[in-house]
Protein backbone atom coordinates (compact mmCIF):
# COMPACT_ATOMS: atom_id res chain seq x y z
CA UNK A 1 0.00 0.00 0.00
CA UNK A 2 1.11 3.84 -0.17
CA UNK A 3 0.44 6.08 2.35
CA UNK A 4 2.19 9.34 2.79
CA UNK A 5 4.54 9.10 0.24
CA UNK A 6 5.84 5.52 1.68
CA UNK A 7 5.25 2.10 0.85
CA UNK A 8 4.08 0.24 3.63
CA UNK A 9 1.89 -3.30 4.67
CA UNK A 10 -1.00 -3.92 6.42
CA UNK A 11 -0.11 -3.57 10.18
CA UNK A 12 -2.66 -6.33 10.71
CA UNK A 13 -0.65 -8.61 8.44
CA UNK A 14 -3.36 -9.85 6.48
CA UNK A 15 -2.82 -10.47 2.85
CA UNK A 16 -5.09 -11.38 -0.17
CA UNK A 17 -4.07 -13.28 -2.99
CA UNK A 18 -3.92 -12.44 -6.95
CA UNK A 19 -3.27 -14.61 -9.28
CA UNK A 20 -1.49 -14.13 -12.66
CA UNK A 21 -2.98 -14.06 -16.57
CA UNK A 22 0.85 -13.81 -17.36
CA UNK A 23 3.20 -15.23 -14.91
CA UNK A 24 6.46 -13.45 -16.57
CA UNK A 25 8.10 -12.32 -13.95
CA UNK A 26 6.27 -14.05 -10.85
CA UNK A 27 8.90 -16.55 -9.29
CA UNK A 28 5.14 -18.38 -7.82
CA UNK A 29 2.01 -17.03 -9.80
CA UNK A 30 -0.28 -18.72 -6.80
CA UNK A 31 1.56 -16.68 -4.55
CA UNK A 32 1.46 -13.24 -5.00
CA UNK A 33 0.16 -11.83 -1.74
CA UNK A 34 -1.58 -8.35 -1.56
CA UNK A 35 -1.70 -6.64 1.82
CA UNK A 36 -5.19 -6.51 3.24
CA UNK A 37 -5.95 -3.19 4.61
CA UNK A 38 -7.92 -2.87 7.96
CA UNK A 39 -9.37 -0.52 10.18
CA UNK A 40 -6.14 0.64 11.83
CA UNK A 41 -4.87 1.39 8.25
CA UNK A 42 -7.92 3.38 7.16
CA UNK A 43 -7.42 5.79 10.07
CA UNK A 44 -3.68 6.10 9.64
CA UNK A 45 -3.98 7.15 6.46
CA UNK A 46 -6.73 9.87 7.30
CA UNK A 47 -3.87 11.09 9.39
CA UNK A 48 -1.42 11.65 6.70
CA UNK A 49 -4.27 12.51 4.12
CA UNK A 50 -5.46 15.45 6.69
CA UNK A 51 -2.00 16.96 6.93
CA UNK A 52 -1.15 16.84 2.94
CA UNK A 53 -4.39 18.26 2.39
CA UNK A 54 -4.02 21.28 4.40
CA UNK A 55 -0.83 21.88 2.46
CA UNK A 56 -1.97 21.03 -1.02
CA UNK A 57 -5.08 23.44 -1.03
CA UNK A 58 -3.30 26.08 -0.45
CA UNK A 59 -1.01 25.63 -3.29
CA UNK A 60 -2.30 27.71 -6.59
CA UNK A 61 -4.26 25.64 -9.40
CA UNK A 62 -1.49 26.89 -11.67
CA UNK A 63 1.09 24.95 -9.29
CA UNK A 64 -1.20 21.89 -9.07
CA UNK A 65 -1.38 21.44 -12.74
CA UNK A 66 2.44 21.61 -13.02
CA UNK A 67 2.77 18.89 -10.81
CA UNK A 68 0.05 16.81 -12.91
CA UNK A 69 1.63 17.70 -15.93
CA UNK A 70 4.92 16.30 -14.37
CA UNK A 71 2.78 13.12 -13.18
CA UNK A 72 1.48 13.01 -17.19
CA UNK A 73 5.11 12.43 -17.75
CA UNK A 74 6.17 10.23 -15.43
CA UNK A 75 3.35 8.02 -16.32
CA UNK A 76 4.77 7.97 -19.71
CA UNK A 77 8.19 7.14 -19.06
CA UNK A 78 7.07 4.19 -17.07
CA UNK A 79 4.42 2.99 -19.62
CA UNK A 80 6.16 -0.70 -20.30
CA UNK A 81 6.00 -1.29 -17.05
CA UNK A 82 2.46 -0.08 -16.30
CA UNK A 83 0.97 -2.33 -19.59
CA UNK A 84 3.31 -5.53 -18.38
CA UNK A 85 1.01 -5.05 -14.97
CA UNK A 86 -2.59 -4.75 -16.81
CA UNK A 87 -1.24 -8.04 -18.92
CA UNK A 88 -0.54 -9.92 -15.73
CA UNK A 89 -4.21 -9.48 -14.59
CA UNK A 90 -5.25 -10.56 -17.99
CA UNK A 91 -5.71 -7.57 -20.28
CA UNK A 92 -4.13 -8.08 -24.04
CA UNK A 93 -1.22 -6.25 -24.97
CA UNK A 94 -3.22 -4.47 -27.11
CA UNK A 95 -5.66 -3.34 -24.87
CA UNK A 96 -2.65 -2.63 -22.46
CA UNK A 97 -1.45 -0.42 -24.53
CA UNK A 98 -4.13 1.80 -25.43
CA UNK A 99 -5.10 1.97 -21.65
CA UNK A 100 -2.12 3.32 -20.11
CA UNK A 101 -1.97 5.75 -23.81
CA UNK A 102 -5.40 6.76 -22.25
CA UNK A 103 -4.47 7.22 -18.70
CA UNK A 104 -1.26 9.37 -19.72
CA UNK A 105 -4.05 11.50 -21.56
CA UNK A 106 -6.17 11.67 -18.56
CA UNK A 107 -3.15 13.61 -16.74
CA UNK A 108 -2.86 15.83 -18.78
CA UNK A 109 -6.19 17.10 -19.33
CA UNK A 110 -6.66 17.99 -15.13
CA UNK A 111 -3.24 19.01 -15.71
CA UNK A 112 -4.45 21.47 -17.96
CA UNK A 113 -7.88 22.32 -16.25
CA UNK A 114 -5.91 22.64 -13.51
CA UNK A 115 -6.50 27.16 -13.30
CA UNK A 116 -9.32 26.87 -14.95
CA UNK A 117 -11.48 25.18 -12.64
CA UNK A 118 -11.83 28.51 -10.79
CA UNK A 119 -13.00 30.79 -13.69
CA UNK A 120 -15.57 28.22 -15.02
CA UNK A 121 -17.28 27.48 -11.81
CA UNK A 122 -17.16 30.75 -9.39
CA UNK A 123 -19.20 33.99 -10.54
CA UNK A 124 -19.98 37.32 -9.04
CA UNK A 125 -23.75 37.36 -8.14
CA UNK A 126 -26.44 40.35 -9.24
CA UNK A 127 -27.69 41.40 -5.94
CA UNK A 128 -29.97 44.65 -4.96
CA UNK A 129 -27.77 46.72 -2.42
CA UNK A 130 -24.65 48.33 -2.13
CA UNK A 131 -22.35 45.35 -2.46
CA UNK A 132 -21.08 42.93 -4.48
CA UNK A 133 -21.99 38.88 -4.09
CA UNK A 134 -18.84 36.48 -5.25
CA UNK A 135 -19.47 32.80 -5.61
CA UNK A 136 -15.96 31.08 -5.19
CA UNK A 137 -15.08 26.97 -5.19
CA UNK A 138 -13.35 25.19 -2.67
CA UNK A 139 -11.44 21.55 -1.99
CA UNK A 140 -13.51 20.04 0.47
CA UNK A 141 -11.12 18.02 2.57
CA UNK A 142 -10.47 14.90 2.41
CA UNK A 143 -12.53 12.36 -0.40
CA UNK A 144 -12.80 8.58 0.21
CA UNK A 145 -12.34 6.60 -3.06
CA UNK A 146 -13.90 3.21 -4.04
CA UNK A 147 -12.09 2.87 -7.44
CA UNK A 148 -14.12 0.77 -10.34
CA UNK A 149 -12.72 -3.03 -10.37
CA UNK A 150 -11.81 -2.27 -14.46
CA UNK A 151 -10.13 -0.47 -16.02
CA UNK A 152 -8.06 -0.87 -13.11
CA UNK A 153 -5.79 1.64 -13.97
CA UNK A 154 -7.80 4.17 -16.38
CA UNK A 155 -10.81 3.74 -13.91
CA UNK A 156 -8.80 4.33 -10.62
CA UNK A 157 -6.67 7.87 -12.37
CA UNK A 158 -10.24 9.00 -13.61
CA UNK A 159 -12.21 9.32 -10.31
CA UNK A 160 -8.70 10.42 -8.36
CA UNK A 161 -7.13 13.07 -10.53
CA UNK A 162 -10.54 15.33 -10.31
CA UNK A 163 -10.52 15.10 -6.08
CA UNK A 164 -6.88 16.27 -6.55
CA UNK A 165 -7.42 18.83 -9.00
CA UNK A 166 -9.76 20.71 -6.96
CA UNK A 167 -7.34 20.57 -4.41
CA UNK A 168 -7.90 17.44 -1.95
CA UNK A 169 -6.16 15.19 -0.47
CA UNK A 170 -7.59 11.43 -1.53
CA UNK A 171 -7.03 7.83 -0.03
CA UNK A 172 -8.11 5.14 -2.60
CA UNK A 173 -9.28 1.83 -2.17
CA UNK A 174 -7.70 0.13 -5.46
CA UNK A 175 -9.27 -2.80 -7.88
CA UNK A 176 -9.45 -5.91 -5.59
CA UNK A 177 -9.03 -7.51 -9.39
CA UNK A 178 -5.41 -5.68 -9.97
CA UNK A 179 -4.28 -4.22 -7.36
CA UNK A 180 -0.61 -4.98 -8.29
CA UNK A 181 -1.23 -2.44 -11.00
CA UNK A 182 -2.62 0.44 -8.75
CA UNK A 183 1.00 -0.48 -7.00
CA UNK A 184 2.85 0.24 -10.30
CA UNK A 185 1.11 3.71 -10.44
CA UNK A 186 1.85 4.60 -7.24
CA UNK A 187 5.27 4.47 -8.14
CA UNK A 188 5.05 6.86 -10.64
CA UNK A 189 3.34 9.04 -7.91
CA UNK A 190 6.06 8.30 -6.04
CA UNK A 191 8.97 9.65 -8.56
CA UNK A 192 6.82 12.59 -9.32
CA UNK A 193 6.82 15.89 -7.77
CA UNK A 194 3.50 15.28 -5.81
CA UNK A 195 3.81 15.95 -2.01
CA UNK A 196 3.31 12.54 -0.38
CA UNK A 197 0.04 12.12 1.31
CA UNK A 198 -2.03 13.94 -1.02
CA UNK A 199 -2.96 10.37 -2.69
CA UNK A 200 -2.99 7.03 -0.48
CA UNK A 201 -3.41 3.92 -2.11
CA UNK A 202 -4.81 1.28 0.01
CA UNK A 203 -5.54 -2.45 -0.74
CA UNK A 204 -7.92 -5.20 0.04
CA UNK A 205 -11.85 -5.15 -0.03
CA UNK A 206 -14.22 -2.38 -0.19
CA UNK A 207 -16.82 -4.02 2.00
CA UNK A 208 -14.43 -4.33 4.52
CA UNK A 209 -13.13 -0.65 4.35
CA UNK A 210 -15.63 1.25 2.85
CA UNK A 211 -17.66 1.48 5.37
CA UNK A 212 -15.34 2.75 7.83
CA UNK A 213 -14.81 5.78 5.52
CA UNK A 214 -18.79 6.61 5.59
CA UNK A 215 -18.14 6.76 9.82
CA UNK A 216 -14.90 8.08 9.79
CA UNK A 217 -15.65 11.97 10.57
CA UNK A 218 -12.41 13.66 9.58
CA UNK A 219 -13.54 12.35 5.87
CA UNK A 220 -15.68 15.13 3.93
CA UNK A 221 -16.68 13.08 0.88
CA UNK A 222 -16.86 9.74 -0.27
CA UNK A 223 -17.19 8.24 -3.61
CA UNK A 224 -17.82 4.88 -4.49
CA UNK A 225 -17.77 3.01 -7.45
CA UNK A 226 -19.81 -0.48 -7.01
CA UNK A 227 -21.50 -2.94 -8.57
CA UNK A 228 -22.29 -4.10 -5.06
CA UNK A 229 -26.30 -2.58 -3.83
CA UNK A 230 -25.71 -3.48 -0.14
CA UNK A 231 -22.33 -1.66 0.38
CA UNK A 232 -24.07 1.49 -1.54
CA UNK A 233 -26.81 1.75 0.72
CA UNK A 234 -24.29 1.42 3.62
CA UNK A 235 -21.94 4.08 2.93
CA UNK A 236 -25.10 6.34 1.69
CA UNK A 237 -26.30 5.55 5.18
CA UNK A 238 -23.41 5.37 7.64
CA UNK A 239 -22.53 8.79 5.58
CA UNK A 240 -25.29 10.56 6.66
CA UNK A 241 -24.42 10.56 10.89
CA UNK A 242 -21.68 13.02 9.67
CA UNK A 243 -23.10 15.23 7.05
CA UNK A 244 -20.30 13.52 4.76
CA UNK A 245 -21.23 14.23 1.18
CA UNK A 246 -21.73 10.29 -0.72
CA UNK A 247 -21.98 9.75 -4.31
CA UNK A 248 -22.26 6.10 -5.23
CA UNK A 249 -22.15 5.01 -8.38
CA UNK A 250 -22.97 1.77 -10.43
CA UNK A 251 -19.25 1.69 -12.42
CA UNK A 252 -20.27 1.99 -16.19
CA UNK A 253 -18.85 -0.21 -19.05
CA UNK A 254 -15.02 0.31 -19.60
CA UNK A 255 -15.56 1.85 -22.99
CA UNK A 256 -17.23 4.53 -21.28
CA UNK A 257 -13.90 5.64 -19.21
CA UNK A 258 -11.85 6.17 -22.60
CA UNK A 259 -14.65 8.59 -23.88
CA UNK A 260 -13.65 11.84 -23.65
CA UNK A 261 -16.80 12.82 -23.47
CA UNK A 262 -18.52 10.63 -20.55
CA UNK A 263 -14.67 9.83 -18.47
CA UNK A 264 -13.34 13.36 -18.13
CA UNK A 265 -14.65 16.83 -17.26
CA UNK A 266 -15.58 19.90 -15.14
CA UNK A 267 -18.28 18.15 -13.68
CA UNK A 268 -15.96 15.25 -12.01
CA UNK A 269 -14.08 18.34 -10.38
CA UNK A 270 -17.20 20.35 -9.32
CA UNK A 271 -18.28 16.70 -7.18
CA UNK A 272 -15.75 17.44 -4.07
CA UNK A 273 -15.76 21.18 -4.32
CA UNK A 274 -18.09 23.62 -1.78
CA UNK A 275 -19.24 27.05 -2.92
CA UNK A 276 -18.23 29.86 -0.46
CA UNK A 277 -20.24 33.07 -1.00
CA UNK A 278 -18.52 36.13 -0.18
CA UNK A 279 -20.14 39.73 0.52
CA UNK A 280 -17.88 42.71 0.11
CA UNK A 281 -19.48 46.77 0.54
CA UNK A 282 -19.04 48.86 -2.40
CA UNK A 283 -16.63 51.66 -2.13
CA UNK A 284 -14.92 50.29 0.42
Amino acid sequence: MFVGGAFVRSESGRYFRVASADAEGDADPESVNIPRGSRKDVRDAVVVAKAAYEKWETRTPFNRGQILYRLGEVLESRAPELERSLVRAGASRAEASREVAATVDRAIFYAGLSDKVSALVASHNPVSGPHFGFSVPEAMGIVAVLAPQEPALLGLVSVVLPAITGGNSVIVVASEKDPRTAIVLAECLATSDLPGGVVNVLTGHEREMGPIFAKHREVSAIEAWTHDDALRATLEREGASSVKRVKTHVPPANEVWFDRRRGQGLGFVERHLETKSIWHPVGV
